[in-house]
């Protein structure tokens, strides 16, 4: 890609000058139609240090209201906080919303490329960044996303020119330090670790532009021109269904929510009692292990309204260092949420290794209550299954564990759980409207579950049903998964 580029002849004088112009004249005009469309515009440049990545930003913004955009840069290395974190952590923290613009001076490929250069990486964690890479772009096109990628691309002898010349002053001195020395002596070895990058994220989605940056006027036009026409496109085909892609992660044998029996699923004070005390000293002892070992748990809860979560969670919460965890009860959206992807603020919510966090209800909404009541459309909900299947295996990738419960009930239990809050008055805060207008569409529901599960119960990452008809049963059978699948880990 980069071996093979060949320089766009372009006029220079009036005539650039004159086609610039107009280039900046059509992103002004833009930039409303990107407003009012809700259409979020991610613009990443990456290049050869010097090669002018930050001056061309510069010129760009120029043309947009501030109030539109924000620019992040992104060229230090991870933090060792930020190693606490999946790799895609810090860069999903700063994408845009919608109808709106953000600028990366460097991304996700800068912290790759520099980590093989210096011999820290090697090939099969390569391999695993790139596919992450290469997913969460295609998952953020899919999402409404458009993300244009710019290579700025001078030779090892401009570079080297312009190295000079920053050196050569005091007042720029500062901005050279021995990593732009030690990139332009090592520049063909630099090239091949680029070249091969460039070729492995080069999407149909997403490709990458390569920019003459030796004029800064041509790069200028030439981003302007890609800039443009890539929001034109973007914006003809907003309202296009994005193709559904087909699972191709090994599934956990599963069974209907009808078919499982909810009988015999009890157990007396004393046993109840007995066990708890039993479970939650070994899951005490558990969490130490976790912090020590620096290893992240998620347990995510859904279930039917009334089915016991609240109970459940605490009991497992009682038994951990309260500075080592957190619940995170998830209502919907807030607007700044709702403006960006539906996965982002469970990224932002992520526990950093050693830490546990517990889900009082998902990112699963997107298929049950989003999909029911058209918070998304079809084609949204459908392709979700996929891309839920895939933040999941990007978790456990990193080393996580993930615990997935359904906790179940039938009508009638559910019903006179309902009665009994909205009969007794310290309790009637926990039933609302809604929970009666969910309950009319149980089998509504029960069919989106069904399907659910059918689609995300991965080898991974599988669903685990809790009967909680007997609330005491269902705690007891979450301690007991919850403790087995933290000693799978260990």
């Amino acid at each position: 890609m980069l071996k093979d580029f060949v320089k766009q002849d372009y006029q220079t004088g009036d005539e650039l000058k004159n086609r610039i112009k107009e280039e900046r004249a059509h992103l002004a005009a833009l930039q409303m139609k990107i407003k009012e469309a809700g259409l979020p515009v991610m613009v990443i440049f990456e290049g050869w240090n010097a090669a002018g990545k930050g001056a061309l930003i510069g010129k760009v913004i120029r043309n947009i209201d501030p109030r539109f955009f924000k620019v992040a840069t992104m060229d230090r290395q991870p933090s060792e906080e930020e190693k606490r974190y999946p790799f895609l952590y810090r860069y999903i923290k700063e994408i845009p919303e919608a109808g709106k613009f953000r600028f990366y001076d460097t991304c996700w490929m800068n912290e790759i490329v520099n980590d093989i250069i210096d011999g820290k990486l090697n090939e099969e964690e390569y391999q695993k960044k790139v596919h992450s890479i290469n997913v969460i772009e295609r998952q953020l096109v899919d999402n409404g996303y458009l993300v244009l990628k710019f290579f700025c691309h001078i030779s090892q002898k401009e570079q080297k020119k312009r190295l000079e010349n920053l050196e050569s002053s005091k007042d720029t001195k500062w901005r050279v330090d021995k990593e732009d020395l030690k990139q332009n002596k090592n520049y063909e070895a630099c090239l091949d670790v680029f070249e091969r990058y460039l070729d492995d994220t080069n999407e149909s989605r997403t490709p990458w532009y390569i920019i003459d940056a030796t004029d800064k006027k041509i790069a200028e036009l030439e981003v302007l021109q890609f800039l443009n026409q890539g929001i034109d496109i973007a914006l003809t085909n907003q309202k296009m269904n994005v193709p559904i892609l087909q699972n191709t992660f090994p599934m956990e044998k599963i069974t209907k929510l009808s078919e499982i029996s909810l009988k015999d699923k009890t157990l007396t004070d004393e046993e109840y009692d007995k066990e708890l005390d039993r479970l939650q000293k070994e899951l005490r002892d558990l969490g130490n292990k976790v912090y020590r070992k620096k290893i992240p748990v998620i347990i995510a809860y859904e279930g039917w309204d009334a089915a016991g979560k609240g109970g459940n969670i605490k009991r497992i919460t009682e038994a951990l260092d309260p500075r080592d965890y957190v619940v995170e009860p998830i209502a919907s959206p807030e607007p700044h949420e709702k403006a960006r992807h539906y996965l982002w603020r469970f990224w932002t919510r992520l526990p950093k290794t050693g830490h546990i966090t517990i889900f009082d209800r998902t990112w699963y909404g997107r298929v049950m209550v989003e999909r029911l009541e058209g918070f998304c459309s079809e084609n949204d909900w459908r392709r979700a299954y996929n891309e839920i299947n895939e933040f999941e295996k990007e978790l456990v990738d990193f080393g996580a564990v993930i615990v997935k419960f359904w906790v179940q009930i039938d009508k009638d239990t559910q019903l006179e759980r309902f009665t009994d809050r909205q009969n007794t008055p310290e309790k009637q805060w926990k039933i609302t409207d809604e929970d009666w207008r969910n309950r009319d569409k149980w089998d509504l529901y029960e069919t989106a579950i069904d399907e659910m599960i059918a689609k995300t119960s991965t080898t991974f990452a599988p669903w685990y049903v809790l009967e909680s008809v007997d609330k005491k049963y269902a705690r007891i059978k979450a301690l007991k998964i919850v403790i087995e699948q933290i000693k799978k880990r260990l």
